[in-house]
């Protein structure tokens, strides 16, 4: 699967300010990372379809999905859940509701990854 890796500025410098004020009507998600145990805080934009919350990567197979995969139980904000994966035939509306609501910027993560496969999306479960 593919990955779009950010550049340091976004990674160092955009993320911390998205989390900090919730620019862009981003939270915060907190996984567990696979080797250290370590806490990772990334922004995510939070799409909520018939009452259930979804995960969506815009860069691909990035360190936090692969954080997921091994660790399902996450923290969006301060309430904790369960991600499942998406089935890649199951992706496509939750794309398409995720895209207006992280707006241009993320344009161009679609047009350079258009297939739904190169996307993965997790469904939360409250734990």
């Amino acid at each position: 699967m593919a990955y779009l890796k950010p550049p340091w500025f976004v990674r160092n410098v955009v993320n911390r300010i998205a989390m900090a004020t919730g620019a862009g009507r981003s939270q915060t998600l907190t996984v567990t990372r696979r080797g250290s145990g370590q806490a990772q805080q990334i922004p995510v934009v939070v799409p909520v379809i018939d009452g259930v919350k979804y995960l969506v990567s815009t860069r691909g197979e990035s360190d936090w999905v692969r954080n997921v995969r091994a660790q399902p139980r996450v923290r969006l904000g301060s309430d904790d859940y369960v991600a499942a994966e998406v089935p890649v035939p199951q992706r496509g509306p939750v794309i398409a509701a995720y895209r207006p609501l992280a707006g241009k910027v993320v344009e161009g993560y679609f047009r350079d990854l258009p297939d739904d496969a190169d996307h993965p999306v997790f469904a939360l479960t409250p734990a």
